[in-house]
């Protein structure tokens, strides 16, 4: 099963050239059953990859573009009254999929964000007093622009922690740019992708990362990495126990990559800052500069011991 998750990363490597670790670590996030935050400028590949992951795990998806004007309603739904049945008729918003591609989330203001919330934590919807499920697997995979960009709405600390991992794509290398230039569109070729994996697959393969085992040494060794994060001299607030388990679920995510059926530090390695990173609120140094939370994560792994 896991094999067929290889292949799809083979696949979405063709289409966004050069970012090998970056897909591996998305797909990670959506075996684990979370979701992605792709953070990063406009025009690297964010929302195409959001697109190739989706096809090519063959899920039913919805893009969505969040703007300034955007409305709870247009993400959720809406009851519209039929005067044939003289009844109110709910039409479904673009959030009853199973991939919900959110394009530049941070555009919308906090109220359209918090539409999100109940879907992303509780995987259902209420409207109008009433909850509707949504469909399964449920994964929100959405896109942001910097915060210093004209527009954007920060995301709240509550937002944030629903994602189980955020990315950044960064600019390509010269020879991965070179051969977008010299290549088709990327766009185009997500016409022609076939669909890797079924759902119905893809949760199996969820499924068995209940198998990975997770030895006590192993969570002594999560907790102790949270513990860290809760000292105080490098971030405002410490992990919380969502974030230990999110932590814990993407480490098996990764072991069953790598072909393991357990999991060793080195898998919490790997996971642990696009996992935690944009989850911590950084202290100011006394220089007054604020430090990156990947910096201080990875100062922070030399000073946990194994």
């Amino acid at each position: 099963m896991f094999s067929k998750v290889h292949q799809v990363a083979k696949q979405v490597n063709n289409v966004i050239i050069g970012k090998e670790l970056q897909i591996r670590q998305a797909l990670v996030c959506l075996l684990a059953g979370g979701h992605l935050l792709i953070e990063d400028l406009p025009g690297v590949g964010k929302t195409t990859l959001a697109h190739a992951l989706a096809i090519s795990l063959g899920l039913k998806f919805n893009r969505l573009q969040f703007t300034s004007d955007l409305l709870p309603a247009d993400v959720v739904g809406i009851s519209i009254f039929d005067r044939e049945k003289n009844q109110f008729i709910f039409h479904p918003g673009p959030v009853f999929t199973q991939v919900l591609l959110a394009d530049e989330i941070n555009r919308a203001t906090p109220k359209t964000q918090s539409s999100l919330l109940e879907a992303m934590e509780e995987r259902q919807v209420s409207v109008e007093g009433q909850t509707r499920a949504l469909p399964s697997p449920f994964f929100v995979i959405a896109t942001q622009n910097p915060a210093h960009q004209v527009g954007t709405f920060a995301l709240p600390e509550s937002q944030l922690d629903r994602f189980l991992m955020c990315l950044s794509l960064g600019y390509p290398d010269a020879a991965a740019e070179r051969a977008l230039l010299m290549g088709e569109d990327r766009r185009a070729l997500l016409a022609h992708l076939p669909a890797v994996m079924q759902s119905s697959e893809l949760i199996q393969a969820q499924q068995e990362l209940k198998k990975i085992h997770t030895s006590a040494a192993l969570v002594d060794y999560v907790q102790a990495l949270a513990h860290a994060t809760r000292q105080g001299d490098l971030f405002a607030e410490g992990m919380s126990p969502r974030a230990s388990i999110a932590l814990l679920q993407a480490a098996r995510a990764w072991a069953a990559m790598e072909g393991r059926d357990h999991v060793i530090p080195e898998d919490v390695q790997a996971v642990l800052i696009p996992v935690i990173a944009h989850r911590l609120r950084p202290i100011k140094s006394v220089t007054g500069k604020i430090n990156i939370s990947s910096e201080l994560l990875a100062e922070l792994m030399k000073r946990v011991p194994v």
